[in-house]
């Protein structure tokens, strides 16, 4: 049986065991990362993008962060009601002092990053909602981290949550996303399960060159500071979204 989006239940999303393994220090596939995007943000005059949207947010904070450099409004949208709390937390109650290094490190990389923590997540505006509920064109730039890959073993429904991501934004927007790569189904914590659908930069590439211009992928090599989670690195993509004509849904 294959795993879609729909048969996993987000709200329970282990957000404690997740930030433990993943982003208590800034590993150096983060920082390669955080590298990639910010040479992609420093294209924009600080506060030159209106609306961004952050496209199933999760609980990592650093592509917000990033966003904060050029973006007035940041939308981190995000279903799993988990996510949701402690996305609202950090930003308006306390903030977990491990994201200060992150923080630290985007404004060496790109020194539009305001200048606080605090100040960089002003911008942020937490939406809990199912990101394919989103109305198409309503963002000027849209960022995703490791969402349509950890959504689905699915290739057609990665394929149409990476199409979403495209039509969030209106035609001419910009997109910067990260891939993890040939992430497998895989455990986070002592006990839960959670989809994975194995990509690489070739099928990186081969979905989103239909969808947008000026497309550039790139590798980043597997971290062995990171939990091994059955991947090979991740997969990194900047673009700008082409008009995308008819959308079939994923459900088969």
């Amino acid at each position: 049986m294959t795993t879609h989006n729909d048969d996993v239940d987000w709200d329970r999303w282990p957000v404690a065991d997740y930030l433990r393994e993943n982003y208590r220090e800034v590993h150096p596939s983060d920082a390669a990362v955080i590298a990639h995007h910010s040479a992609f943000y420093r294209r924009f005059r600080p506060g030159a993008i209106a609306r961004s949207v952050e496209f199933g947010a999760g609980p990592n904070l650093y592509p917000l962060i990033l966003a904060s450099g050029a973006s007035r409004r940041i939308d981190a949208v995000e279903a799993g009601a988990s996510n949701v709390t402690y996305l609202q937390d950090q930003i308006c109650h306390r903030l977990d002092a491990s994201w200060l290094p992150f923080h630290a490190l985007c404004r060496r990389f790109n020194p539009d990053v305001p200048a606080t923590l605090a100040a960089a997540l002003a911008h942020v505006n937490v939406v809990h909602a199912d990101v394919r509920t989103l109305p198409p064109g309503s963002y000027e730039l849209a960022s995703m981290h490791f969402v349509a890959e950890g959504a689905t073993e699915d290739f057609a429904e990665f394929t149409d949550f990476c199409r979403t991501f495209v039509r969030t934004v209106e035609p001419g927007g910009h997109l910067v996303a990260a891939f993890m790569e040939n992430m497998p189904t895989h455990r986070i914590g002592p006990a839960s399960r959670w989809p994975g659908c194995p990509v690489s930069p070739a099928t990186v590439a081969e979905v989103f060159t239909p969808l947008t211009r000026d497309l550039d992928v790139t590798h980043i090599d597997s971290d062995p500071t990171l939990p091994d989670y059955g991947d090979s690195g991740m997969v990194l993509m900047t673009g700008v979204a082409e008009a995308v004509r008819g959308h079939r849904s994923g459900h088969h």
